[in-house]
């Protein structure tokens, strides 16, 4: 009985009982529930008309007479059961055993020897059970705060993180950790002792073996960075880091850390930290903004014709995570793919967009990241009115409409600017192979498929090139989150070039 505790617990325990007992044995609820159970009644022995119906008879005719044991005779079998410990208010579990007639010599004493080690088991199990649906409950908690800060959502984030540990740091880095196959646990333990506990540690919703962190943005008094830390200590560990960012900034942290990752996991040290680049959204100017505004309207007031429909808050949030995600948001959002597929058509609908095209895709992405952006962080126009300066309107949101406005912002000078940070990379001696494989991916709406036809290979040898390209830009191309977006952008401004 020891050993069988020890290495097999209740289940183990049950499955040796109905065997000595040759029939059937379970452990029942107070209520006569069957919670646990092993065996079956031997075949040549007439069968009793319904276990479960006579363990629940037992449980409630023990529990009428007050006795510490049940022993029940149904003609062919003897049902016999025994609390597995004292409860005062009767709500122990028991222990229940169905065996043919007559009852085996001894089998009485067994059972009363067994009820030590199974009890024992059965708490120890029930301990465990709630530990792990607390941990759930936390982990859960956990992404959701993540959920908020990467739609924006600030304050409520703050209040719904209050009741766990630690408090949300700001400024931040974002981290990503990718970690090697069934060892994501193992490593957010390593994560908090590297760091004191001072991150905010979430499992990734949509990835399994990546961990996010939102980390202050300072360092630890004593000891090496944190990410730097994890790289070291966990062999086949990959980190991705951002730059420093606000809290309200998360959104664009994560970004940035998954691209940094993508560099990192053909890095010797499989550590990076993303290099210094502005946000499109930082270098649009009261134009663009404006221009965000008109083309988001008609989804941010839109008003559900059902209670149960998603409004313009949960279609807003939608189309960010599909965009950041692609298919995987249905794991982010926690949806159905065929809910997320409804919603994708009624924002295509509202906003007058194809969002099975690159260039609509990459114009709602900036728009929402417009959206996200504190206004005042804006860089202006040399000569743009300040902000209380009323004047100007909102261009029509109709997609032809959109498409002519976004060329005019991606005129701007703080715009094209940005476009040449962004493809600086390629004016090496590989610059023209790397542009052309760049331009026939976007130009194949970023399918790996089409993009090999288009340039005369295989698709493994343009799934190379890509992973080329994404060392020289920097930039995840391949696996969402994309920096498809911005290099449409930035090709796109290069070719409006004023």
């Amino acid at each position: 009985m020891q050993r069988l505790a020890r290495n097999g617990g209740t289940a183990e325990l049950l499955r040796w009982l109905s065997g000595r007992a040759d029939g059937w044995a379970g452990i029942a609820g107070s209520d006569g529930t069957v919670l646990s159970a092993s065996g079956t009644v031997a075949p040549d022995v007439p069968q009793p008309p319904d276990v479960p119906r006579l363990v629940a008879d037992g449980v409630r005719a023990l529990a009428e007479r007050g006795a510490l044991a049940y022993s029940h005779d149904t003609g062919a079998h003897t049902a016999l059961l025994f609390p597995l410990y004292a409860d005062d208010r009767g709500a122990a579990p028991l222990l229940a055993v169905v065996t043919p007639r007559p009852v085996a010599a001894g089998l009485a004493t067994l059972l009363a020897d067994v009820l030590m080690p199974l009890s024992l088991c059965w708490e120890a199990e029930a301990v465990e059970r709630k530990r792990r649906r607390v941990d759930l409950a936390e982990s859960r908690g956990r992404e959701a705060v993540l959920h908020l800060l990467m739609t924006g959502q600030l304050s409520i984030a703050r209040q719904v993180a209050g009741a766990l540990r630690p408090r949300l740091p700001d400024p931040v880095r974002v981290c990503v950790v990718e970690c090697p196959g069934g060892s994501r646990d193992e490593v957010a333990r390593v994560c908090a002792e590297a760091d004191g506990g001072r991150s905010w540690i979430v499992r990734c919703p949509v990835y399994a073996r990546h961990l996010i962190l939102v980390m202050p943005a300072e360092e630890a008094p004593e000891g090496t960075a944190t990410d730097e830390a994890v790289a070291a200590l966990v062999d086949h560990c990959v980190v991705g880091v951002s730059e420093q960012v606000s809290l309200a900034d998360t959104a664009t942290g994560y970004r940035q850390a998954f691209h940094a990752l993508a560099v990192a996991r053909e890095h010797p040290a499989r550590h990076v930290r993303f290099g210094l680049t502005p946000e499109p959204a930082l270098v649009v100017g009261r134009a663009g903004r404006q221009w965000a505004e008109a083309l988001l309207t008609p989804l941010l007031t839109h008003v559900p014709r059902r209670a149960q429909d998603p409004g313009s808050q949960e279609l807003a949030a939608t189309a960010a995570s599909w965009l950041a995600f692609s298919s995987h948001a249905t794991g982010h959002l926690k949806v159905h793919r065929n809910t997320l597929a409804a919603r994708l058509k009624l924002i295509g609908e509202l906003l007058g967009l194809d969002l099975h095209r690159l260039a609509d895709q990459s114009a709602l992405d900036l728009a929402l990241r417009i959206r996200a952006t504190p206004a005042p962080v804006c860089t202006p126009d040399p000569g743009e009115p300040t902000r209380t300066d009323t004047g100007g309107s909102a261009a029509p949101a109709h997609a032809n409409g959109a498409a002519h406005d976004l060329d005019e912002v991606l005129r701007r000078p703080a715009v094209q600017e940005w476009a040449a940070r962004q493809l600086a990379p390629m004016t090496g001696p590989a610059g023209p192979a790397a542009e052309e494989t760049l331009r026939a991916w976007l130009g194949c709406e970023g399918r790996l498929g089409p993009t090999a036809a288009e340039l005369g290979i295989s698709v493994p040898g343009a799934r190379k090139r890509l992973t080329r390209l994404e060392t020289v830009l920097q930039r995840s191309l391949l696996r969402p989150p994309s920096a498809r977006y911005d290099l449409w952008l930035a090709l796109r401004a290069q070719e409006v070039k004023p």
